[in-house]
């Protein structure tokens, strides 16, 4: 076993540490052009070829990224800093490359009817704290929202005014009020983003237009009528107005729980059928088919027959057996015509 010194031994340990701490001076022999705006950092100095294919690929990339991050780093220390909340914070100058964008910077969007209306009059957003003092609590909630203050929806005795019905719910007329307001603020909001977009708002129930024609007007009263609480069951039909037609066919679903023997049957009968390797006949349909085309071939021999001769000019006088066979094919038998059961 070879002997080794106390010298050795520090020197070895000096080198290693020295290999993980890495001094913060780099030496290159072009000087780096930096964009501090940017933090960005150019390096023009050709790769060293016989270290690349020496070393491994990546301990060369990655000992040369971090050679030029610690000269990165060295420049933005020279910048003018200052103390945030005890954070040195450096101040970065105007960047001077400019970096292409993927995508054109967005359109200023258009003002809003209110914002118009507010410029003209010279009416100015004032600024509202979030939070207000509620009396009934007796602590600060929020002005707006969930669980804010002074929420009138929340109360449990409402005075009746004097002209008000005294039979009428007034938790009932709050809330719909609500409601109401919120669904128009809803509306105003879709509206402004469609006219933001150019897009026309569809009207409810039809969207008027310059000529409308017989079923769009038809359906306009249709779904005018489908719209009470009755669902048009006891509206009155006009004198000559028609039933709609291709108004849609309500779907059935099978239902969710309970007896599910009807499915399992449906589903054994799709089974049985995939797995029968003979045809499924419909006797039914067939005699049908086959009843159909022998009057069509019956009908057809009889438009194709040579006609009755007879002679031709005007003849006076009593009528002839022509006419009196008429007169009996009255007492005929009717023919039974076969068709479809």
């Amino acid at each position: 076993m070879a002997t080794c010194s106390i010298e050795d031994v520090l020197a070895k340990a000096e080198k290693d540490e020295a290999d993980k701490l890495k001094s913060i001076t780099v030496i290159k022999e072009l000087d780096l052009e930096f964009d501090l705006g940017n933090m960005l950092a150019l390096d023009k100095n050709p790769p060293n070829i016989r270290e690349f294919r020496e070393k491994k690929k990546d301990e060369f990339l990655r000992s040369l990224a971090r050679d030029n991050t610690q000269l990165l780093i060295n420049e933005m220390w020279k910048l003018p800093t200052e103390r945030v909340d005890e954070v040195i914070v450096a101040k970065l100058p105007e960047p001077t490359t400019r970096l292409p964008r993927e995508k054109p910077p967005p359109k200023p969007r258009p003002p809003t009817k209110w914002e118009e209306f507010a410029k003209l009059k010279g009416i100015r957003n004032k600024n509202k704290t979030n939070l207000v003092w509620d009396d009934v609590h007796n602590q600060w909630k929020r002005r707006w929202g969930y669980k804010r203050a002074n929420d009138d929806t929340k109360e449990w005795l409402i005075e009746v005014p004097e002209t008000a019905d005294p039979n009428e719910d007034q938790f009932a007329k709050r809330n719909k009020a609500k409601k109401e307001r919120v669904a128009k603020n809803e509306f105003n909001r879709l509206r402004n983003i469609a006219r933001t977009q150019k897009i026309k708002v569809p009207g409810v129930g039809l969207a008027p237009t310059g000529q409308q024609s017989k079923s769009d007007l038809g359906k306009a009263v249709h779904v005018a009528k489908m719209s009470t609480a009755s669902v048009g069951k006891f509206q009155d039909r006009l004198p000559k107005e028609k039933a709609p037609k291709n108004t849609g066919k309500k779907r059935k679903f099978q239902p969710l729980i309970g007896d599910f023997s009807t499915e399992k049957q449906k589903q054994l009968d799709i089974l049985k059928i995939m797995d029968s390797k003979k045809p499924r006949l419909d006797i039914g349909k067939a005699v049908n088919k086959q009843m159909r085309e022998e009057d069509m071939e019956s009908g057809s021999k009889k438009k194709g027959g040579p006609g009755k001769k007879g002679r031709k000019g005007n003849f006076s006088g009593k009528k002839g057996k022509g006419a009196g066979s008429a007169k009996g094919g009255k007492n005929r038998k009717p023919r039974m015509k076969l068709g479809k059961r």
